[in-house]
């Protein structure tokens, strides 16, 4: 009756927190691995073209990826660099990126 359960509510913010995402990233399991400048998406042929990933480092590029609302697979990279460390966007650069669209991801 009115009693709070510090252990539910922690649960509930923890799921909460799990499912809202940042649309200008791209998510392996769950985790944050790369950040998106510039993307279009065309339904039509399944893909969706990346201007640059940056910070992904830690991104596997043969696993699927989720970005914005979709499952995807990076098929084709343009070119690829390591920046400078004092440079804005650190980590792996990957420019002119293209992705095939495999589905929807699960909400």
């Amino acid at each position: 009756m009115g009693e709070n359960n510090p252990t539910s509510a922690k649960a509930q913010s923890q799921a909460s927190s799990s499912v809202a995402r940042e649309a200008d990233a791209i998510y392996q399991q769950g985790q944050l691995l790369a950040r998106v400048e510039g993307s279009e998406a065309d339904l039509e042929k399944k893909t969706i073209l990346f201007g640059e990933l940056y910070n992904s480092d830690y991104l596997i590029l043969a696993d699927e990826c989720e970005y914005k609302e979709y499952r995807i697979m990076i098929r084709k990279i343009g070119y690829a660099t390591k920046e400078e460390k004092t440079a804005l966007h650190k980590g792996r650069i990957l420019r002119g990126v293209t992705a095939e669209i495999l589905g929807y991801r699960e909400q």
